[in-house]
Order: C-alpha cells, then sequence, then structure tokens
C-alpha cells in the first residue's frame, strides 16, 4: 500500500507544471543516468559503448499520447531515421515504440494511423534483421495495442514485433493466455502507470507473485520471455524455475533499464545470460524521468543531491 501512496504521490507532484519547468532546468544533467541524450546520435553511441560490455540494447524515442496525425507521421519518421541510422554500426537493432506515438486512435483514410505507422516501422525494421517491440501504455490503451500487435504479428511475424504485458494489472494473466496461439515475445512488466485500484494490484507483494506467474507460464509455454526487473530475487527465481524445468538460456533474456543496476546488469552478462538495457533518448524525457522516480524513494533522493550539487 505505501508503494501505491507513494507513486501516486510523487506524479502528482511531477504533474504541476511549475515542478515541471524546475526539474527540466535543474535536473538534465541528473536524468541523464536514466536518459542517452536527445539525439540519435547519442543513443547510438549508448548502445555502443554498452555492447563493449556484452549488454544489449532496446532503443526508445520518448514521446507519448501524440494528438495529431501530422506529430505521429513526423514521430514515425524520427524511428524509421533511427532504423537507417543504426544500420550497419555492429549491434542487433532493436527499439521500442508506444502506439499511441505514431497515431494511435487517429483515423486517417478509414484506418487507424498507429497501425498504419507500425507498419511502415516494421517493414524497415524487418528488412534490417531488427526487432520492435510494443510498449504497452495506461490501461485504457491495453485491448486496441494487443489487437493491433495481434494484427502486426500475423503480418510480420514473432521474429520481428513483440509487446508488453504489466504485472499490476489484474486482466494480464487472462491477456498472456488469449496470446499463445500467437507464440508470442513479451516483455513482462511490474508496471510504473499511476492506476486505479481497480484495475491494478495496490500491493507490492501482489505484483510479485503476478510477476512470476506471468514469467513462468510464458516460459512454459515455450515462448520468448523478457524478464524486464532489477528484483534481484525475482531474478534467481527465473534462473531456479528454468534450470529446474529444462528451459534454455537461449528463450529467455533479462532486461534493465539503463542507467540503473549496471553491476547486475554486467555480472549476468558475464554469466552467459543475454541481457539488455532499455535505452530511452530524445528532447520528451520528463514523463518517463518522472516514472522512474516514482518507482522508489531512493531515485527521489538520486535527484535532490544531484541538483544541489548544480
Amino acid at each position: 500500500m505505501f508503494d501505491q501512496i507513494y507513486r501516486k504521490a510523487v506524479l502528482t507532484v511531477a504533474n504541476n507544471k511549475s515542478v515541471e519547468g524546475l526539474v527540466r532546468k535543474q535536473a538534465w544533467g541528473v536524468a541523464q543516468r536514466f536518459v542517452a541524450g536527445e539525439t540519435i546520435d547519442t543513443a547510438i553511441a549508448a548502445v555502443q559503448d554498452l555492447h563493449k560490455q556484452g549488454i544489449l540494447g532496446n532503443l526508445d524515442l520518448l514521446g507519448e499520447f501524440v494528438d495529431t496525425p501530422e506529430k505521429a507521421n513526423e514521430f514515425a519518421e524520427q524511428i524509421l531515421a533511427l532504423l537507417n541510422a543504426a544500420e550497419g554500426k555492429g549491434f542487433p537493432i532493436y527499439a521500442s515504440i508506444k502506439l499511441s506515438s505514431v497515431g494511435q486512435g487517429l483515423t486517417v483514410n478509414g484506418e487507424d494511423l498507429g497501425l498504419t505507422n507500425a507498419r511502415r516501422i516494421l517493414r524497415r525494421a524487418k528488412a534490417l534483421g531488427g526487432f520492435i517491440n510494443l510498449d504497452m501504455e495506461d490501461h485504457p490503451r491495453v485491448d486496441i495495442t494487443l489487437a493491433q500487435f495481434r494484427t502486426l504479428v500475423g503480418e510480420f511475424g514473432h521474429d520481428t514485433v513483440g509487446t508488453v504485458l504489466q504485472s499490476y494489472l489484474y486482466r494480464s494473466e487472462a491477456d498472456r493466455d488469449s496470446l499463445d496461439d500467437l507464440k508470442p515475445n513479451l516483455r513482462i512488466v511490474k508496471g510504473a502507470y499511476l492506476e486505479p485500484a481497480t484495475v491494478a494490484m495496490p500491493n507490492k507483494a501482489d505484483v510479485d507473485a503476478a510477476y512470476r506467474k506471468l514469467v513462468y507460464a510464458h516460459l512454459k509455454a515455450g515462448n520468448y520471455c523478457n524478464v524486464a526487473t532489477h528484483d534481484e530475487s525475482i531474478i534467481q527465481d527465473v534462473k531456479h524455475f528454468a534450470i529446474a524445468h529444462g528451459i534454455p538460456k537461449s528463450q529467455y533474456e533479462f532486461q534493465m533499464l539503463y542507467g540503473i543496476r549496471r553491476d547486475l546488469q554486467k555480472s549476468l552478462a558475464d554469466e552467459g545470460f543475454t541481457v539488455r538495457a532499455y535505452i530511452p533518448y530524445g528532447p520528451d524525457w520528463y514523463g518517463y524521468f518522472s516514472r522512474r522516480i516514482a518507482e522508489r524513494p531512493a531515485n527521489v533522493l538520486f535527484v535532490v543531491k544531484g541538483m544541489l550539487k548544480g
């Protein structure tokens, strides 16, 4: 319950325009721990640095809830520019997109613009041998995102496109079951949006239990699973579960956030596990940064110390 109260308090404060202005002005130096700069070049450089350490990257141009077709198309063009810039750079091309950023919910020529732009992006990614992950957003967008994911897997295959399930949503177990026929590549997260208790579990212990259940079910079904967590107890449990059930390391990977638990990322990579860092970049970093701060009190202390250092 404390986690829910803390998250709500932080996100409520963060949504205050005066607070946003102050943080944007004073905390960019601190935010760079979590965000790989504002340009494609800085993002690619971050992936290359991690690749030298045996860690893969998942690039994410920050931005969400785009409200016009023009902005959505512009965002899609930026993703295409990222894919083109990553070609031949010596690392596997892997990126995440929020369908809301490329027009989900906007209808153009009788079709959802998010789906239209996702097709453009996936077509290019497939040609480059790359992979696109469809990020999951707040709960009102889950149904349309899963429906569009199903369409896109049918057109491009599960080796080119995946999506995300959030363990704090009560519905996620049923959602995972419903996708099994696709043999989907899924990223399992706990969830970082501020959601009402009617749709999301308020207690951390319940969220953690649901997380383990989702991962175990996905692995037992023979699907590829992205275990996205910094929780060492969960990581150890997944390792033990995989050994006990004869699940090879090639069927799953550990994903963590850029700049967080770098020591753990490196140690897992050294053990022979696939490790991938989620690398956000771009000028629209404030919302993402706020959600990272809302995850745990230690992050607030880190930011305050950084701001005081100037």
